[in-house]
């Protein structure tokens, strides 16, 4: 019996239409004859949904009993013994009640596939398992219910059920996706435009990196090395030259003109590590291009054609972007060049452009060398021009019938001898003398044919001419030595004024820095290592690459900073010339960890002197806002004391309310002062517990008029991981302000609902409201909104809040009420119960649905 296929629905959010699609495919399937049965499917109360499930037939769930409840989930052995073509499943992330035959359904599924039957089943991005940590900085939620990404990836089929986050949004609005009440919850929070945007672009891509992964299985499976022009792919190469920056802009605009175009810059350095090309060009140019939507790519390779069509090969890359060569025209004599070669050997799968710059023709400079010699295809060069070249010399000078003279014939072996000079340095230049010596006895001075010279006058002449080849020929090579060397220097005073430059601006971290040295040497990994004292173990500051060195001893190369300090490199030994340039980086590798710690100090000096800015407000408050209800305290006392007034009991009635309103208003503020210190100084310890926000809510609410106030807290909501007591005080402060604003006779409404992981309690006035850029500024200490008090109050109420629910796990924000006013949006973690353990939990997950 074979193994089932499975098809999956995925979707980006809930509410696109995976169920509704997934029904009309099971439709489709029965029109044609195929036994098709539907294991489990929830409508949610979509009216669309349940009209799609009339006419399947639906195998009946099995119910479950877990905590004096009754839940249904899917019987899979009833479907086993059904044994249907194929099986509608649902929600495949689902986890099952307690009970069940499996804890999670894709493992239901996993059964049905391999009893052979075919499964039909649904999910949404968020809920692959590989996702979370993304979703959760996307949504703010944290998934509770995943699949492991390899189910999905297993699967024979994968759709895609896109929807704009407009058209969702509406399909919200008018009810479609969830119950009326939790509307407005879900489009302030999950289903706002930007997290919908977010969700489909993840789920694009993912289903775009499936689509790849097939292709490059296939490609693999069939041994196909040529491109695939499927999608574009845009390799860049870069020299680090300042025509990199238009040849980037030039593929940004190839890329566009392809759906789904994708620019990928390559920079081949040679294995030897330290190049001629600028760092400092390369950053802009990696800027650029990472601005522009492209990666960015550090390669080595000894020939820089071949790595860079290797590269190409393996992204299945469509294009290759070059610049016309920046050689001068006779520096072609040494080879056609890195663009003539690689569309050479390119092949017809890959198209190479080669772009025009400002920079052609204007010549490369020397190529910097590691240990200040001349390349190995010069040195061969020099030896044939100054060995086999005079041989031909000689030869054709014997066997044509023409007389030069001695003199001559010395003059075109002094030729040879300088080119072999020029090309290959010293040693061929001497070799070449020195035989161009020998030839000129052999062949051209009496007796011929002899190592003998008859004439002194001859002797003297080929005498002066090894001298004067091996002068030149010295001269010669410590011309190109010194040129070379000034070539490295240069390229490494790029390098360190660059590195300067950038950690004087602040604006090199110090991964980023070690990241630098790894790519520059290119090594392995790259460890910053420092300890206390001698006796000490050493402790990694930063690291970059896999398998550092935890010691300076088990690294190929370690580089002392100071006493308690080293800089360790694993991958190769560098030569001695290097540690130059290495001691450089690791002096700046101290100086930005230095730098680093600052910052945290400064950070705590802040924080320091903004305790202090608290406490000069504070004392602001004592002597103005605190003095005001002692103020009616002390004169409704002295009334009341007074021997000379006969008071009435009205009017002993009103004194005493006043000095009871005026102990009230004291006792609030006092308690907000008290509030802010501890919050302040971080002495707010909150017991966490779990409670639900109906206890909570009502109890906050005693310190405004009765009737200003309605509530709306359903008793399903699920229980809230909070500091009871602090929650009250934040609640209450956020209605307390609301009240204030709000227009008389018009109630302050406080709703709660749950969205995803949170329970969110709103409070709604129809007051004034707030622009948007003062939304953050109501919540600082002291601050009153346009500072114009109205009643009693120091400006402390909303920071308080705010810091009660942040102490709690909560966060406190503001929005605007529609209509006009403000809503207060207190985002309260709800109970993480074991997933096995709460199906009711699960119902209430608006993200899980």
């Amino acid at each position: 019996m074979g193994r089932g296929k499975l098809r999956i629905y995925l979707g980006a959010a809930p509410g696109v239409g995976k169920t509704y699609a997934m029904l009309s495919e099971g439709h489709r399937r029965a029109e044609r004859g195929t036994d098709v049965v539907v294991a489990f499917v929830e409508h949610h109360g979509r009216e669309r949904t349940r009209t799609m499930l009339a006419g399947l037939q639906q195998v009946p769930r099995r119910e479950l009993a877990y905590r004096d409840a009754v839940f249904t989930e899917m019987d899979v052995d009833a479907v086993l013994a059904r044994r249907p073509a194929i099986a509608l499943v649902d929600e495949l992330a689902h986890t099952n009640v307690p009970g069940s035959r499996n804890p999670r359904r894709w493992q239901d599924v996993e059964e049905l596939l391999r009893a052979g039957i075919d499964v039909v089943s649904t999910v949404n991005i968020q809920h692959l398992e590989s996702l979370g940590d993304v979703v959760e900085s996307i949504t703010g939620v944290r998934q509770r219910e995943t699949v492991p990404d390899e189910v999905v990836r297993r699967a024979d089929q994968i759709e895609l059920v896109d929807m704009s986050p407009q058209a969702l949004r509406r399909r919200m609005a008018h009810g479609n996706i969830y119950q009326p009440d939790k509307v407005d919850a879900a489009l302030s929070n999950y289903f706002r435009p930007g997290n919908l945007t977010a969700l489909r672009e993840l789920a694009l891509l993912w289903t775009a990196d499936r689509a790849d992964e097939y292709l490059r299985q296939y490609r693999g499976e069939h041994g196909i090395r040529s491109t695939w022009q499927a999608r574009e792919r845009i390799v860049v190469g870069l020299t680090g030259g300042p025509e990199g920056r238009t040849l980037i802009r030039r593929a940004a605009r190839l890329a566009e003109k392809g759906a789904g175009g994708e620019v990928l810059a390559v920079y081949v350095a040679r294995s030897d590590g330290l190049t001629a090309a600028s760092p400092k060009e390369l950053a802009v140019q990696r800027t650029l291009v990472e601005d522009l939507g492209g990666t960015f790519h550090h390669v080595i390779g000894d020939s820089v054609p071949e790595a860079l069509l290797e590269f190409a090969r393996g992204v299945n890359a469509t294009q290759i972007v070059l610049g016309s060569s920046r050689r001068r025209p006779w520096q072609y004599v040494f080879g056609p060049g890195v663009g003539m070669t690689v569309a050479r050997e390119s092949g017809p799968d890959l198209d190479v452009h080669i772009v025009t710059h400002d920079e052609v023709a204007k010549g490369r400079g020397l190529p910097v060398s590691r240990k200040a010699r001349l390349s190995r295809t010069r040195i061969i060069a020099g030896w044939v021009v100054g060995v086999v070249l005079p041989t031909l010399l000689a030869l054709l000078l014997t066997h044509v019938d023409t007389d030069l003279g001695l003199a001559n014939d010395m003059l075109l072996f002094l030729a040879l001898t300088v080119a072999a000079a020029l090309l290959g340095g010293l040693v061929p230049a001497l070799a070449s003398a020195a035989f161009c010596s020998l030839l000129l006895n052999w062949f051209f001075t009496p007796p011929l044919h002899r190592l003998t010279v008859s004439d002194p006058k001859n002797i003297l002449a080929i005498g002066v001419f090894f001298a004067v080849a091996a002068s030149v020929a010295s001269v010669v090579d410590l011309a190109a030595r010194r040129t070379h060397q000034a070539a490295r220097l240069r390229a490494e005073s790029e390098v360190l004024s660059f590195l300067a430059g950038s950690v004087l601006r602040g604006e090199t971290t110090l991964d980023a820095l070690l990241e630098r040295v790894r790519e520059t040497f290119a090594m392995e990994s790259v460890a910053l290592l420092e300890r206390d004292g001698e006796v000490e173990p050493w402790t990694p500051a930063a690291s970059v690459g896999p398998h550092p060195a935890e010691r300076p001893e088990d690294a190929d190369v370690d580089m002392p900073v100071g006493e308690h300090m080293a800089l360790a490199l694993s991958g190769r030994v560098l030569p001695a010339e290097d540690r130059r340039v290495l001691g450089a980086f690791a002096a700046q590798a101290a100086v930005v960890l230095d730098r680093q710690r600052l910052v945290g100090e400064a950070e705590r000096a802040r924080e320091l002197a903004e305790g202090n800015r608290i406490r000069t407000a504070l004392l602001a408050a004592v002597s103005h806002d605190l003095r005001t209800p002692l103020a009616g305290i002390k004169a409704s006392v002295s009334s009341l004391r007074s021997d000379d007034v006969e008071w009435s009991e009205e009017d002993r009635a009103e004194l005493l309310a006043g000095i009871e309103d005026g102990a009230d208003r004291l006792d609030h503020l006092v308690g907000n002062l008290l509030d802010m210190s501890r919050l302040q100084t971080g002495t707010v310890t909150p017991l966490i517990r779990e409670i639900d926000v109906d206890e909570v809510v009502p109890m906050a609410l005693g310190g405004v008029p009765e009737g200003s106030v309605e509530l709306d807290i359903p008793e399903t909501l699920p229980m809230v991981a909070v500091d009871p007591g602090l929650l009250e005080r934040a609640v209450a402060n956020v209605v307390e302000n609301a009240v204030k604003y709000s227009p008389a006779g018009t109630p302050v409404h406080v709703k709660a609902s749950a969205l995803g992981g949170r329970v969110e309690v709103r409070v709604v006035d129809r007051g004034p409201g707030v622009p948007d850029e003062a939304k953050d500024r109501i919540f600082a200490p002291f601050q009153r909104y346009g500072d114009a008090p109205r009643g009693a109050g120091v400006g402390l109420g909303l920071a308080v809040a705010r810091g009660f629910t942040e102490a709690i796990g909560g966060s406190l924000g503001a929005e605007d009420t529609p209509g006009g006013g403000l809503t207060m949006v207190l985002s309260l973690p709800a109970v993480t119960r074991d997933r096995d353990a709460s199906r009711a939990a699960v119902e209430d997950d608006v993200v899980a649905r």
